[in-house]
Protein backbone atom coordinates (compact mmCIF):
# COMPACT_ATOMS: atom_id res chain seq x y z
CA UNK A 1 0.00 0.00 0.00
CA UNK A 2 0.81 3.27 -1.19
CA UNK A 3 -0.20 6.24 0.27
CA UNK A 4 0.16 10.12 -1.21
CA UNK A 5 1.14 8.88 -4.62
CA UNK A 6 -0.65 7.27 -8.02
CA UNK A 7 1.33 4.37 -9.57
CA UNK A 8 4.27 5.17 -11.10
CA UNK A 9 3.29 2.89 -14.17
CA UNK A 10 0.67 6.15 -14.96
CA UNK A 11 3.19 8.45 -14.83
CA UNK A 12 2.67 10.68 -17.71
CA UNK A 13 -0.58 9.41 -18.80
CA UNK A 14 -3.62 11.68 -19.89
CA UNK A 15 -7.19 11.12 -18.94
CA UNK A 16 -8.28 9.90 -21.93
CA UNK A 17 -7.03 6.77 -21.78
CA UNK A 18 -9.32 5.91 -18.24
CA UNK A 19 -12.64 3.90 -19.17
CA UNK A 20 -15.07 4.16 -16.69
CA UNK A 21 -17.08 0.95 -16.55
CA UNK A 22 -19.30 2.03 -13.34
CA UNK A 23 -20.60 5.65 -12.37
CA UNK A 24 -22.68 5.97 -9.36
CA UNK A 25 -26.22 7.07 -9.33
CA UNK A 26 -25.57 9.29 -6.35
CA UNK A 27 -24.08 12.96 -6.91
CA UNK A 28 -23.02 15.20 -4.63
CA UNK A 29 -24.29 19.01 -3.95
CA UNK A 30 -22.43 19.84 -6.98
CA UNK A 31 -24.32 16.84 -9.03
CA UNK A 32 -20.75 15.14 -9.35
CA UNK A 33 -21.46 11.25 -9.09
CA UNK A 34 -19.91 10.58 -5.97
CA UNK A 35 -17.71 7.64 -7.08
CA UNK A 36 -16.76 6.63 -10.56
CA UNK A 37 -14.52 3.77 -11.88
CA UNK A 38 -12.66 3.17 -14.28
CA UNK A 39 -9.72 1.12 -15.68
CA UNK A 40 -6.71 1.28 -18.22
CA UNK A 41 -4.93 -1.05 -19.82
CA UNK A 42 -7.63 -4.36 -20.19
CA UNK A 43 -7.87 -3.84 -16.15
CA UNK A 44 -4.36 -3.64 -15.42
CA UNK A 45 -4.98 -0.93 -13.15
CA UNK A 46 -8.55 0.33 -11.88
CA UNK A 47 -9.18 4.33 -10.59
CA UNK A 48 -11.98 4.60 -7.97
CA UNK A 49 -12.67 8.66 -7.74
CA UNK A 50 -14.55 10.06 -5.22
CA UNK A 51 -16.62 13.25 -5.69
CA UNK A 52 -14.31 15.23 -2.79
CA UNK A 53 -11.21 14.76 -4.86
CA UNK A 54 -9.78 11.08 -3.01
CA UNK A 55 -8.36 8.47 -5.56
CA UNK A 56 -7.62 5.00 -5.25
CA UNK A 57 -5.45 2.84 -7.46
CA UNK A 58 -5.43 -0.98 -8.01
CA UNK A 59 -3.57 -3.42 -9.82
CA UNK A 60 -6.00 -5.84 -11.54
CA UNK A 61 -4.85 -8.37 -9.28
CA UNK A 62 -5.07 -6.80 -6.50
CA UNK A 63 -2.07 -7.38 -4.95
CA UNK A 64 -1.13 -3.24 -4.68
CA UNK A 65 -3.01 -0.11 -3.45
CA UNK A 66 -2.22 3.20 -3.79
CA UNK A 67 -4.41 6.15 -2.55
CA UNK A 68 -4.29 10.32 -2.74
CA UNK A 69 -6.36 13.01 -1.52
CA UNK A 70 -7.08 16.55 -1.92
CA UNK A 71 -5.35 19.34 0.30
CA UNK A 72 -8.66 19.81 2.06
CA UNK A 73 -8.52 15.84 3.41
CA UNK A 74 -6.86 14.32 5.99
CA UNK A 75 -4.98 11.04 6.24
CA UNK A 76 -8.02 9.87 8.54
CA UNK A 77 -10.49 10.55 5.78
CA UNK A 78 -8.53 8.72 3.35
CA UNK A 79 -7.92 6.01 6.00
CA UNK A 80 -12.34 5.81 6.02
CA UNK A 81 -11.98 4.85 2.30
CA UNK A 82 -9.08 2.96 2.27
CA UNK A 83 -10.63 0.47 5.28
CA UNK A 84 -14.03 0.34 3.37
CA UNK A 85 -14.30 0.47 -0.06
CA UNK A 86 -10.35 0.48 -0.81
CA UNK A 87 -9.76 -3.14 1.30
CA UNK A 88 -13.21 -4.54 0.60
CA UNK A 89 -12.89 -4.21 -3.14
CA UNK A 90 -8.91 -5.34 -3.24
CA UNK A 91 -10.66 -8.78 -1.21
CA UNK A 92 -12.91 -8.70 -4.37
CA UNK A 93 -10.65 -8.69 -6.97
CA UNK A 94 -8.40 -11.62 -4.86
CA UNK A 95 -11.65 -13.45 -5.32
CA UNK A 96 -13.09 -13.50 -2.05
CA UNK A 97 -16.67 -13.66 -1.49
CA UNK A 98 -17.58 -10.56 0.68
CA UNK A 99 -20.60 -9.90 2.29
CA UNK A 100 -22.33 -6.25 2.69
CA UNK A 101 -22.73 -7.15 6.41
CA UNK A 102 -21.58 -7.32 9.98
CA UNK A 103 -20.44 -10.61 11.46
CA UNK A 104 -20.72 -11.46 15.53
CA UNK A 105 -20.07 -14.53 17.44
CA UNK A 106 -22.42 -16.56 19.98
CA UNK A 107 -21.71 -19.97 21.13
CA UNK A 108 -17.95 -20.26 19.54
CA UNK A 109 -19.77 -19.53 15.72
CA UNK A 110 -20.09 -16.10 13.68
CA UNK A 111 -23.37 -15.39 12.76
CA UNK A 112 -23.56 -12.70 9.62
CA UNK A 113 -26.28 -9.89 9.84
CA UNK A 114 -26.73 -8.97 6.59
CA UNK A 115 -29.28 -6.36 4.73
CA UNK A 116 -29.04 -2.88 2.64
CA UNK A 117 -27.89 0.25 3.83
CA UNK A 118 -29.48 1.57 6.64
CA UNK A 119 -31.19 -1.65 6.95
CA UNK A 120 -29.18 -1.56 10.74
CA UNK A 121 -26.35 -3.99 10.71
CA UNK A 122 -24.04 -1.74 12.29
CA UNK A 123 -26.70 -0.79 15.54
CA UNK A 124 -27.16 -4.63 15.92
CA UNK A 125 -23.98 -5.79 16.10
CA UNK A 126 -23.03 -2.69 18.46
CA UNK A 127 -25.97 -3.78 20.82
CA UNK A 128 -24.65 -7.14 20.62
CA UNK A 129 -20.92 -5.65 21.38
CA UNK A 130 -22.85 -4.04 24.10
CA UNK A 131 -23.83 -7.04 25.47
CA UNK A 132 -20.89 -8.86 25.35
CA UNK A 133 -20.50 -10.84 22.40
CA UNK A 134 -17.59 -10.64 20.57
CA UNK A 135 -17.99 -8.81 17.29
CA UNK A 136 -15.87 -10.04 13.96
CA UNK A 137 -16.20 -7.40 11.27
CA UNK A 138 -18.28 -4.77 10.61
CA UNK A 139 -19.55 -3.51 6.94
CA UNK A 140 -17.77 -6.56 4.86
CA UNK A 141 -17.67 -9.93 5.86
CA UNK A 142 -15.34 -11.97 3.80
CA UNK A 143 -16.02 -15.60 3.60
CA UNK A 144 -13.19 -18.50 3.05
CA UNK A 145 -14.44 -21.54 1.99
CA UNK A 146 -12.87 -25.32 3.01
CA UNK A 147 -14.17 -28.48 2.22
CA UNK A 148 -17.43 -27.40 1.85
CA UNK A 149 -17.78 -25.05 4.81
CA UNK A 150 -17.18 -21.43 5.02
CA UNK A 151 -15.50 -19.10 8.07
CA UNK A 152 -16.15 -15.68 8.30
CA UNK A 153 -12.49 -13.65 8.60
CA UNK A 154 -11.90 -10.91 11.60
CA UNK A 155 -11.34 -7.41 9.91
CA UNK A 156 -10.58 -4.37 12.29
CA UNK A 157 -11.74 -3.76 15.73
CA UNK A 158 -14.42 -0.82 15.04
CA UNK A 159 -17.68 -0.50 14.66
CA UNK A 160 -18.94 2.21 12.68
CA UNK A 161 -21.96 4.24 13.48
CA UNK A 162 -24.16 7.50 12.63
CA UNK A 163 -25.10 9.75 15.50
CA UNK A 164 -28.89 8.90 16.10
CA UNK A 165 -27.61 5.30 16.51
CA UNK A 166 -25.24 6.34 19.29
CA UNK A 167 -27.69 8.28 20.54
CA UNK A 168 -29.62 5.00 21.23
CA UNK A 169 -27.19 3.01 22.38
CA UNK A 170 -25.49 5.25 24.34
CA UNK A 171 -27.19 7.96 25.48
CA UNK A 172 -25.24 10.99 23.80
CA UNK A 173 -23.82 11.05 20.22
CA UNK A 174 -21.16 12.47 21.83
CA UNK A 175 -20.65 9.58 23.89
CA UNK A 176 -18.24 8.00 20.90
CA UNK A 177 -15.73 10.00 19.17
CA UNK A 178 -15.89 10.75 15.49
CA UNK A 179 -14.11 8.71 12.92
CA UNK A 180 -12.69 12.01 11.15
CA UNK A 181 -12.84 15.79 12.74
CA UNK A 182 -14.59 16.59 9.38
CA UNK A 183 -17.60 13.70 9.20
CA UNK A 184 -20.06 13.51 11.98
CA UNK A 185 -19.94 9.53 11.85
CA UNK A 186 -18.77 8.15 15.54
CA UNK A 187 -16.80 4.78 15.89
CA UNK A 188 -17.14 2.25 18.91
CA UNK A 189 -13.81 1.12 19.79
CA UNK A 190 -13.83 -3.12 20.11
CA UNK A 191 -11.06 -2.67 22.01
CA UNK A 192 -12.12 -0.71 24.71
CA UNK A 193 -13.14 -2.25 28.32
CA UNK A 194 -16.19 -4.10 27.80
CA UNK A 195 -16.22 -5.14 24.61
CA UNK A 196 -13.87 -7.93 22.89
CA UNK A 197 -13.11 -8.55 19.26
CA UNK A 198 -12.76 -12.02 17.52
CA UNK A 199 -9.56 -11.95 16.05
CA UNK A 200 -9.86 -15.43 14.88
CA UNK A 201 -11.69 -17.00 12.01
CA UNK A 202 -14.48 -18.55 13.28
CA UNK A 203 -17.50 -21.03 11.43
CA UNK A 204 -20.24 -19.34 9.62
CA UNK A 205 -23.54 -21.28 11.29
CA UNK A 206 -25.89 -18.78 10.15
CA UNK A 207 -27.10 -15.64 7.91
CA UNK A 208 -29.57 -13.07 9.34
CA UNK A 209 -30.92 -10.93 6.60
CA UNK A 210 -32.47 -7.43 7.85
CA UNK A 211 -34.82 -6.37 5.58
CA UNK A 212 -37.86 -3.84 5.89
CA UNK A 213 -38.46 -2.25 9.06
CA UNK A 214 -42.22 -1.98 10.45
CA UNK A 215 -44.02 -0.25 13.60
CA UNK A 216 -45.93 -3.33 14.78
CA UNK A 217 -45.71 -3.53 18.65
CA UNK A 218 -45.25 -7.19 17.97
CA UNK A 219 -42.09 -7.38 16.39
CA UNK A 220 -38.87 -8.63 15.95
CA UNK A 221 -39.61 -12.03 14.87
CA UNK A 222 -37.47 -14.01 12.87
CA UNK A 223 -38.35 -16.64 10.27
CA UNK A 224 -37.04 -19.23 7.55
CA UNK A 225 -36.63 -17.35 4.54
CA UNK A 226 -36.53 -19.46 0.52
CA UNK A 227 -33.16 -20.95 -0.76
CA UNK A 228 -34.04 -18.95 -3.95
CA UNK A 229 -34.75 -16.28 -2.42
CA UNK A 230 -32.13 -16.36 0.23
CA UNK A 231 -29.32 -16.54 -3.15
CA UNK A 232 -30.86 -13.55 -4.40
CA UNK A 233 -30.45 -11.75 -1.40
CA UNK A 234 -26.97 -12.55 -0.73
CA UNK A 235 -26.12 -11.81 -4.13
CA UNK A 236 -27.97 -8.31 -4.20
CA UNK A 237 -25.87 -7.65 -1.24
CA UNK A 238 -22.18 -9.06 -2.43
CA UNK A 239 -19.90 -5.74 -1.41
CA UNK A 240 -18.49 -4.35 -4.25
CA UNK A 241 -20.88 -5.98 -6.67
CA UNK A 242 -20.68 -3.67 -9.66
CA UNK A 243 -16.81 -3.06 -9.45
CA UNK A 244 -16.18 -6.76 -10.63
CA UNK A 245 -16.18 -8.38 -13.62
CA UNK A 246 -18.75 -10.94 -14.82
CA UNK A 247 -16.25 -13.75 -14.62
CA UNK A 248 -16.03 -12.87 -11.03
CA UNK A 249 -19.79 -12.35 -10.50
CA UNK A 250 -20.28 -15.83 -11.89
CA UNK A 251 -17.68 -17.46 -9.22
CA UNK A 252 -19.22 -15.60 -6.77
CA UNK A 253 -22.78 -16.49 -7.89
CA UNK A 254 -21.61 -20.52 -7.49
CA UNK A 255 -19.92 -19.96 -4.12
CA UNK A 256 -22.86 -17.98 -2.65
CA UNK A 257 -25.28 -21.47 -3.98
CA UNK A 258 -22.91 -23.25 -1.62
CA UNK A 259 -23.50 -20.97 1.38
CA UNK A 260 -27.36 -21.62 0.79
CA UNK A 261 -27.07 -24.88 0.79
CA UNK A 262 -24.97 -25.52 4.06
CA UNK A 263 -25.28 -22.23 5.92
CA UNK A 264 -29.11 -21.30 7.07
CA UNK A 265 -30.15 -18.07 5.85
CA UNK A 266 -32.82 -16.61 8.73
CA UNK A 267 -35.15 -13.24 7.54
CA UNK A 268 -35.71 -11.04 10.42
CA UNK A 269 -39.09 -8.25 10.75
CA UNK A 270 -38.25 -5.48 13.11
CA UNK A 271 -39.34 -2.19 14.36
CA UNK A 272 -38.02 1.31 14.06
CA UNK A 273 -37.94 1.42 17.60
CA UNK A 274 -34.16 1.65 18.38
CA UNK A 275 -35.36 1.15 22.31
CA UNK A 276 -36.16 -2.17 21.36
CA UNK A 277 -32.67 -3.27 19.84
CA UNK A 278 -31.09 -4.96 22.51
CA UNK A 279 -35.00 -7.46 22.37
CA UNK A 280 -33.69 -7.91 18.52
CA UNK A 281 -30.67 -9.07 19.71
CA UNK A 282 -32.50 -11.46 22.09
CA UNK A 283 -34.55 -12.75 19.24
CA UNK A 284 -32.16 -13.48 16.92
CA UNK A 285 -29.61 -15.38 20.12
CA UNK A 286 -32.66 -17.14 21.24
CA UNK A 287 -33.15 -18.37 17.39
CA UNK A 288 -29.98 -19.35 16.67
CA UNK A 289 -29.64 -21.22 19.41
CA UNK A 290 -33.18 -23.51 18.25
CA UNK A 291 -31.22 -23.64 15.20
CA UNK A 292 -28.62 -25.32 16.57
CA UNK A 293 -30.59 -27.83 18.49
CA UNK A 294 -32.96 -28.90 15.65
CA UNK A 295 -34.33 -27.42 12.33
CA UNK A 296 -37.28 -24.79 12.38
CA UNK A 297 -40.17 -24.88 10.29
CA UNK A 298 -41.17 -21.76 8.53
Amino acid sequence: MTLGSEPPELSGMTEEVWEPFFVHDETDEQESPILVAAAVAGFEFIRISYADGTRLYLDGKGTRLWATWPESATLEDTATYLLGPGLGYLLRLRGVTCLHASAIEIDGQAIALVGPSGAGKSSTAAAFARLGYPVLSDDIVALAEQGGSFSVQPAYPRIRLWPESVEALFGSEDSLPRITPTWDKRFLDLGDDGYSFQSEPLPLAAIYFLGDRYDESALPIVGAIDPRAALMALVADTYGKNLVSPEHRAREFEALGRVVKHVPVRKVWAGNDMARIFELCQTITDDFQRLALAPIEP
